[in-house]
Formats: C-alpha cells, structure tokens, sequence
C-alpha cells in the first residue's frame, strides 16, 4: 500500500517540475531595466519672463490709487471716531446717530476704493499667473494694498461696535 503513495507523490512532483519549466520568453526578464539606474536630475526649469512695462505701470498706478483711499480714510477717522463716540448709547434715529451712522458710511466708501484697486489687482495677478509670468511684483504690490485694506477693516470694525452700543 505505500507504493501507490509513493507513485502518486512522485506523480505530483513531476507535474510540479513540469510547471516550473515553462516557455521563459513570455515571462520579463529580472534585469535590471533602465529606470531602476541612477537618473541625472532634470535641468532647472526657464525662468518666468518678466511682467511687461504696461502691467507694471497700472501696478503703480492701482497702489497710488489705494494710497490715495487710504490717506482720505485716514484723513476723516478722527471725525467719524468723534461722531461715533458722540453717538454712543444714543437712541437710534437721532441726530448724532444719524450723523454718526453717515460718517461710518464715509469711511466704508473710502475703504471700498482701496478694496477696488485690490480687485483690479487681483484679475491683473490672475492673469499673469495663467500666462506663466513672473508675478513677484504683483505680489508685492498687492500685499501693500492687502496690509492697507486690513488696518482699514479694523477700524471700521471698532467703529460698528462703538456705534452698535
């Protein structure tokens, strides 16, 4: 009875070996291939061209433009902070709320110029980026207008919760 196992294993096996000693050339080869080498780093990429003088002259001309807002709202803060502070605890619909409401409103006007010079800031930034220019320039000029536009917004901010109390 142990002949027939021995047989059968033995059976087994050669069908095993027979397996294993198929076609090679439909299999890869376990070569190294040429990717798996070393590659030399790629070349640096061109640098971005430069913006063109017309861009750069309305970034000049867009940041004396925010400037300008700028200075104005500067200009008239102390008389709204004045009206406000004035306007304080005051029922709404009086005079001082009223003027003080119309200062507040002055003031918003002019951080909305600044806030338009942004905008055309941003569509020129667009623009540039899409048409693969360097766009350090028009980062600069628009974080200027962005820092402007955020002190604004802050005292804008301390203002409408002066005049809400």
């Amino acid at each position: 009875m142990r002949r027939p196992s021995h047989v059968l294993l033995l059976g087994a096996a050669s069908l095993a070996l027979a397996a294993c000693a198929s076609d090679a050339a439909r299999y890869p080869t376990l070569a190294r291939r040429a990717a798996e080498y070393p590659q030399p780093p790629p070349p640096p990429p061109a640098p971005a061209p430069q913006p063109s003088a017309e861009v750069l002259g309305k970034l000049e001309a867009l940041v004396a433009r925010a400037r300008i807002a700028d200075a104005r709202f500067r200009q008239n803060a102390p008389g709204a902070i004045a009206r406000i502070r004035a306007a304080s605890g005051a029922a709404v619909a009086t005079d001082s709320w009223a003027e003080a409401t119309i200062a507040l409103s002055d003031l918003e006007s002019q951080r909305s110029e600044a806030m338009i010079a942004l905008a055309d800031l941003d569509a020129i930034y667009a623009a540039e980026r899409i048409a693969g220019t360097d766009t350090t320039a028009i980062e600069f000029a628009r974080g200027l207008v962005l820092d402007m536009v955020a002190q604004e917004d802050a005292v804008l901010a301390g203002l409408r919760g002066a005049l809400a109390t």
